[in-house]
């Protein structure tokens, strides 16, 4: 993803918007500092509908005694 400054952007607004329909999405930044992105509608539209992590998990198809006892051992030795 291509980073470009705001001043750049907002004199080349109309050919950052192309690019990201096109699939080049572009990360704006300000003073050095990532502020935003542009990217497609439908771009955006797919990260509206990504699950999130608690609701994969709510989701798990599988029943209860699927899923392993966790053990109270240590998985490994840790030196202090």
């Amino acid at each position: 993803m291509r980073e470009i400054q705001l001043k750049e952007a907002k004199a080349t607004l109309s050919a950052v918007v192309d690019q990201a329909v096109r699939g080049n999405p572009a990360i704006i930044t300000r003073h050095g500092k990532k502020e935003a992105v542009v990217l497609s509608f439908d771009e955006y539209e797919k990260l509206l509908h990504v699950p999130s992590f608690g609701r994969l998990l709510a989701s798990f198809p599988g029943d209860e005694g699927d899923i392993p006892i966790r053990s109270d051992k240590p998985s490994r030795v840790v030196d202090l």
